[in-house]
């Protein structure tokens, strides 16, 4: 199987050096200059991942970011940000967006490879140990149903668009109802070690997925947030 990977940069040479190299390594590859044509282009084809610059002319790519998320067609892709800016700041902004990565320019096509790899493996991994459940596929709380097997979430049987680490938030806490989940917990199990150790990318992340699954996001249905420590989901 053959990756399509969309990359967006108004840099020209940059596009041309990142495209270059994934094509050798097999991926199929391609590319936008700006914001608008990186939504078109990935409406379109429906990358496997997408390589999105934040300094775009027109629509900068946080704004991209953020249309990709709520858009169920786009809602799934993996998104590395690439950014000149290395600034901790910058870094959690993108992530808050819904980025699942961040690498700093200049950067060094293998370290960018291996991100690429890394991303692709997990999301790859996660659809198939989830399709792969047998026993309670379904995670039914009233009008709410999760679907680990296919990744997909419904509210009041309308399938509702999450990135993928707000349906391994959300995933996770409604297999553990009553479980108190700590802000370091989460950012372990949904990040990993090697991401911004930032608690505030979890608050940000919550309060998304609340306004898609929740009716009044100031009245709290399903993810209740515990002061002080974390969140559960409400085992009622």
């Amino acid at each position: 199987m053959s990756f399509k990977i969309l990359v967006v940069d108004d840099e020209k040479n940059i596009l041309e050096l990142i495209a270059y190299n994934l094509k050798r390594e097999g991926y199929v590859v391609f590319t936008a200059e700006n914001g608008f044509d990186a939504l078109k282009v990935a409406a379109d084809i429906k990358p496997d991942l997408i390589l999105l610059d934040i300094m775009l002319p027109g629509k900068d790519g946080l704004e991209v970011c953020k249309q990709l998320r709520f858009n169920t067609e786009t809602s799934g892709v993996p998104i590395i940000m690439l950014s000149a800016k290395d600034e901790e700041i910058d870094k959690v902004v993108g992530l808050e967006v819904g980025a699942d990565d961040y690498v700093t320019k200049p950067f060094s096509p293998r370290e960018l490879l291996a991100r690429i790899k890394v991303n692709l493996r997990r999301t790859t991994q996660i659809k198939t140990q989830a399709s792969a459940q047998k026993k309670d596929p379904e995670l039914v709380f009233g009008n709410l149903t999760i679907r680990p097997e296919s990744y997909e979430v419904y509210l009041d049987e309308k399938k509702i668009g999450l990135s993928p680490k707000e349906f391994e938030i959300l995933n996770l806490l409604a297999a553990n109802p009553g479980r108190v989940f700590t802000r370091d917990v989460l950012l372990e199990k949904i990040w990993g070690f090697d991401s911004v150790r930032e608690t505030r990318t979890v608050d940000v992340h919550i309060r998304y997925l609340r306004q898609k699954i929740e009716p009044d996001s100031t009245e709290s249905i399903f993810i209740e947030t515990i002061r002080g420590i974390g969140y559960r989901f409400k085992d009622n």
